[in-house]
């Protein structure tokens, strides 16, 4: 209380004036933020304006369809950016290109955490046909980017499906790896996921010729010292006991 009686007022953020895009910039951001540890519909328009230092009427300013706009438009950066995260140069061992991707993609999961769930696998009320083609798109251009690291124009449909099992494995061992408290440590996962392709690439090799030509020139790349080399010395002892099965 002051000297009136009354209690003292509570500073409010200074309003910056931003030009239209950085302003639109920042609410995306602090929308992002919020539903990246709440659920969607926990999440008010209030919420956002808080979190960005502005007025709610000026939230309506820039998304005049309400939280749903809001949240589709924050759902479509965080899908460019994990879009982005396969955007690789092609040179190199494929499991060393996979690795970086990864590194990438389970950093966004980590940051995001509580909220990867709802805002990237839907389950949330303001899920719509749109939201759920945005998270698909993010898929699609996933596997798109892993089959140019294949250096397959024309990917046949075993192949097809063997890029597009790996990248629902990802997703799905992200959120398991949230539900197990982040365990194991992130490095660990991402060597763990590199090596399920490489063993979903083989065995889909054994009965479609182009996966086996794929993998070919793949492991005609790839070191000892690498990844797929500490993969090798793993398994190979564990198939040698198998000898009776040749």
């Amino acid at each position: 209380m002051n000297g009136s009686g009354t209690a003292p007022a509570v500073p409010r953020p200074a309003y910056r004036r931003m030009g239209v895009e950085q302003r639109r910039s920042q609410l995306l951001a602090a929308a992002l933020g919020l539903f990246a540890h709440r659920a969607p519909e926990d999440v008010t328009l209030d919420d956002v304006a808080t979190a960005a230092g502005v007025s709610r009427p000026l939230v309506y300013r820039y998304f005049p369809g309400g939280k749903q706009q809001l949240y589709e438009a924050a759902l479509r950066s965080a899908a460019d950016a994990l879009e982005g995260c396969f955007d690789e140069p092609e040179a190199g061992p494929l499991t060393q290109r996979l690795s970086h991707a990864l590194d990438r993609y389970l950093a966004f999961v980590d940051e995001h955490d509580a909220g990867f769930s709802a805002l990237l696998q839907g389950g949330s009320v303001v899920e719509t046909s749109r939201t759920s083609a945005i998270v698909d798109e993010v898929r699609r251009a996933a596997a798109d980017r892993i089959l140019q690291h294949l250096g397959v124009p024309e990917p046949g449909r075993r192949l097809r499906m063997t890029v597009r099992m790996w990248i629902t494995a990802v997703e799905a061992a992200s959120l398991i790896w949230l539900d197990e408290e982040k365990n194991p440590e992130l490095d660990e996962l991402r060597d763990w996921l590199v090596d399920h392709f490489v063993a979903l690439l083989t065995s889909t090799a054994a009965s479609d010729p182009q996966t086996a030509q794929v993998l070919r020139r793949a492991l005609a790349l790839e070191t000892r010292e690498g990844r797929l080399g500490v993969l090798a010395r793993g398994a190979l002892p564990v198939l040698g006991e198998a000898g009776h099965l040749l």
